[in-house]
């Protein structure tokens, strides 16, 4: 009766013109594909629940300010989180595709995961000051590190997992989950029934168990043992990724896209400085509760869209969430010149439309890497395009200093100018889902 309904439910989400067709996994993949589609919605919901339980640019950033941690050390928690996740994956693919199985080692680094999300709550419980910060930030580190295997091995076993067509969706769904969690978060924290740095150490010891949690569901997908070539020494593997650059158009036009499309990870922040310059305006926009809603809400609405439009063209999606991104961060500066975006509808609703292109760039540049590639240099490919992107994150820092000497207001400018010129660079993308 269970199977019958998950089942039932899997065709619901996934249905389509094509029905229930396997275009890119083996028939044994393709018979276990609807309990391990739940799988996958279940595990990586647990993931992305926690990492806006943990969200370094906001709750641990309050955090680290309220316990009275160095401000250097709360300008680090962004930078550290980015790299951490991103840039060893170039070096540790290689050792990682030894695994015929990869689930193990994602179940690995979301155990890991769990208990340094765990560690950080119990420091602001037991620690206070410099000594927090430290302690919470070496904890941040080691989860980076965790999430860049967890990061280069997910799209892996996803492509072996469940078939072409149907990825999207099951990002899409878990996106959305989470961000409906993280929404009744963000609500409770607005509303202060709880006092709220309680809140903040429950919500990171919870990060911790669900982290735990999504270990042990992803331990039971049934995944077929696949290619192990390609392990071996790093620094050979190094060399053999960027090799990649040289040989596929396609990756470096892929890279490009989403290289540009970091404007969306990076304007929020300047958009909000720009929008809270008077007093006024930063008690009302400025609380950590309203700008987590701001975020999980944009999640919860587009999500589960953007990842069905993924599974039909990855490639279009990539240039709507561009368009969207240019015009929210072009509006952002009409309402600044206008005198407007201290008003009360201005600052959430151009926030809210860049969380709605964040969403898209995230599941659509997802979904296009797995579909580009093959099971053979999926693995490559993702930790190439990761390590490339994380060090462009940390070269965003430089915003920062353009901001101090020149203001928001260029800062933004600059980063609607990458939105806009990812579109047409976007535009000459494949359309990977019918390949």
């Amino acid at each position: 009766m269970a199977e019958n309904t998950q089942e039932l439910v899997f065709e619901m989400l996934t249905s389509g013109d094509e029905g229930r067709v396997c275009k890119d996994i083996p028939d044994s993949a393709c018979k276990e594909e609807a309990g391990n589609f739940f799988t996958h919605v279940t595990s990586l919901s647990t993931s992305k629940i926690s990492d806006g339980l943990i969200d370094p640019k906001l709750v641990l950033s309050w955090l680290l300010t309220t316990i009275g941690a160095p401000t250097w050390l709360i300008g680090l928690l962004v930078p550290v989180r980015e790299a951490g996740a991103l840039l060893p994956q170039l070096f540790t693919a290689a050792a990682l595709r030894e695994l015929p199985q990869r689930k193990w080692a994602w179940a690995a680094g979301s155990a890991v995961q769990g208990l340094a999300a765990a560690s950080m709550g119990l420091a602001a419980f037991f620690l206070d000051g410099a000594a927090a910060g430290y302690v919470i930030l070496i904890a941040l580190a080691v989860l980076a590190l965790a999430r860049s295997v967890c990061s280069v091995t997910y799209k892996d076993v996803l492509g072996k997992t469940v078939s072409k067509s149907r990825r999207g969706t099951a990002t899409g769904t878990a996106s959305t989950v989470g961000a409906a969690a993280v929404l009744v978060y963000g609500g409770l924290l607005t509303v202060g029934w709880i006092d709220r740095m309680s809140l903040v150490i429950g919500g990171l010891l919870l990060a911790g168990g669900l982290w735990m949690t999504g270990a042990a569901l992803f331990t039971t997908l049934k995944e077929e043992p696949g290619s192990t070539e390609g392990g071996g020494n790093p620094i050979k593997s190094f060399r053999d990724n960027f090799q990649l650059l040289a040989e596929d158009k396609q990756l470096r036009r892929f890279i490009l896209t989403r290289g540009l499309l970091i404007s969306t990870a990076l304007a929020p922040p300047f958009m909000v400085a720009l929008g809270t310059d008077t007093e006024e305006a930063s008690q009302m926009f400025g609380g950590l509760g309203l700008l987590v809603i701001a975020s999980a809400g944009a999640g919860l609405l587009s999500s589960y869209v953007w990842g069905r439009l993924a599974d039909r063209s990855s490639r279009k999606v990539l240039i709507l969430t561009a368009a969207a991104a240019t015009l929210a961060l072009l509006a952002t500066l009409g309402l600044n010149a206008a005198g407007l975006l201290q008003d009360i509808w201005a600052l959430p609703l151009v926030l809210f439309v860049l969380m709605i292109a964040y969403q898209g760039v995230r599941l659509g540049r997802s979904t296009h890497l797995v579909d580009m590639a093959s099971q053979d240099n999926r693995a490559a490919y993702t930790a190439l395009s990761n390590t490339i992107i994380g060090t462009l994150l940390i070269f965003g820092g430089g915003f920062s200093v353009v901001a101090h000497m020149a203001g928001e207001t260029v800062v933004i400018g600059l980063l609607a100018l990458m939105s806009a010129l990812a579109i047409p660079v976007a535009f000459g993308l494949e359309e990977v889902q019918d390949s």
